[in-house]
């Protein structure tokens, strides 16, 4: 089983105005209000693949039943943790460009964390635990490591999806996937990172300090999976960009959705670049046809 971690889900409303007026009054062309957050992304384009998961958090309030009843809808399994307050709401403006406003989220208490990490107990060998995104104040910094630590107890593997202390903490617990973005990766590091060789060397270092395997998102310009004694590039299928949310972890959603169907490293590799693909030319995730007929388009090749 895989079970996706989102510590501070979301609704994410997405509103579109064609001339927005600062100070002045904007009508909306269109709105969309969608289930949000890492964790629940990776879990619906699972669900699209055919991949059995369960998405698990925090959610409260009438904006927590929004989320939960739309993954309901979507027939996604669910065990999240009801908090006291309630689910934030994220504000995307579309206006040419994007303009995000995110809410803060919910205080979480101890005694929620300690229902979510028990909830957690049953995981054991060939499961896989997906944590997404930043981890809220309340938890405190070493939450994630927590949860790291319970699942590996029980002989679960973990994959990692967040920035700065939060994943280098985590680099020493052995994550068998990790996914930044050629951005976060300089920002990791603190470099600029001028071409794909220099990507490469730098993800190399996040296998040195503990990865089984890094996956690097470059946006137009493909991605690179790192292995221990290999180097991959893929391309990115033709499309046109509608969408920037969600592109990354539909790339984990896909890869994880092969890996653990036990198709190889190769076919993870290519359906995460397709389903990350597939994504960014939606207005919404992925649908599982839809990466299936990208996965053709996407070619990788083996660097020397």
């Amino acid at each position: 089983m895989i079970y996706t971690v989102t510590l501070n889900p979301s609704i994410d409303f997405i509103v579109e105005v064609e001339d927005f007026k600062l100070n002045g009054l904007n009508r909306m062309t269109r709105d969309l209000k969608l289930p949000g957050g890492k964790g629940i992304n990776v879990s619906r384009v699972l669900n699209r693949l055919g991949t059995d998961n369960t998405a698990v958090g925090f959610i409260g309030g009438f904006t927590g039943c929004y989320v939960e009843d739309c993954l309901k809808a979507e027939s996604v399994r669910t065990g999240f943790v009801k908090v006291q307050q309630d689910t934030r709401i994220n504000i995307k403006l579309k206006h040419g460009e994007e303009t995000e406003i995110n809410g803060l989220g919910p205080a979480i208490r101890e005694e929620d964390a300690l229902q979510l990490l028990r909830q957690l107990e049953g995981v054991g060998v060939g499961d896989v635990l997906v944590l997404s995104g930043s981890v809220p104040p309340s938890l405190g910094e070493d939450f994630y490591d927590r949860l790291i630590e319970g699942c590996q107890r029980k002989g679960a593997e973990f994959v990692i999806d967040t920035t700065g202390a939060a994943l280098r903490n985590a680099l020493k617990h052995k994550p068998l996937l990790i996914k930044p973005n050629h951005h976060e990766l300089a920002e990791l590091f603190g470099v600029t990172l001028k071409d794909k060789t220099e990507v490469a060397a730098y993800g190399r270092k996040l296998l040195e300090l503990g990865a089984q395997h890094v996956l690097v998102s470059m946006a137009g310009e493909g991605a690179l999976l790192l292995t221990e004694t290999e180097t991959y590039e893929a391309n990115v299928p033709a499309g046109r960009v509608r969408n920037s949310v969600g592109a990354g972890d539909s790339m984990i959603a896909g890869f994880i959705s092969a890996w653990t169907e036990g198709k190889g490293l190769l076919e993870a590799f290519r359906t995460g670049v397709a389903a990350g693909s597939a994504t960014a030319f939606s207005d919404d995730l992925a649908t599982g046809e839809y990466i299936r007929e990208l996965r053709s388009q996407v070619h990788l090749t083996k660097w020397n």
